[in-house]
């Protein structure tokens, strides 16, 4: 369960970061892209690359992440 929680951060941390990137990617003049349907569907699409990177390993947060709660939960008992 620790373990699925450290995962989901880390999934909303990498979907945020990928959220900035692609707000670079805001423009109308491009060819193949663009218009409303794109601006809806972008942040369904940006947090399914942050749960595939996470679940694919991602960039090591979950890991850091998970020991931090397990650190956290032995003090607490």
């Amino acid at each position: 369960r620790a373990w699925e929680a450290a995962q989901q951060f880390e999934a909303r941390f990498v979907s945020t970061l990928l959220q900035s990137m692609f707000k670079g990617l805001d423009d109308e003049d491009n060819p193949f892209g663009g218009g409303q349907g794109e601006s809806m569907f972008r942040s369904l699409l940006v947090d399914q690359y942050g749960q595939q990177m996470a679940r694919s390993g991602g960039v090591g947060l979950a890991d850091d992440v998970y020991r931090e709660m397990l650190k956290m939960q032995e003090v607490s008992q």
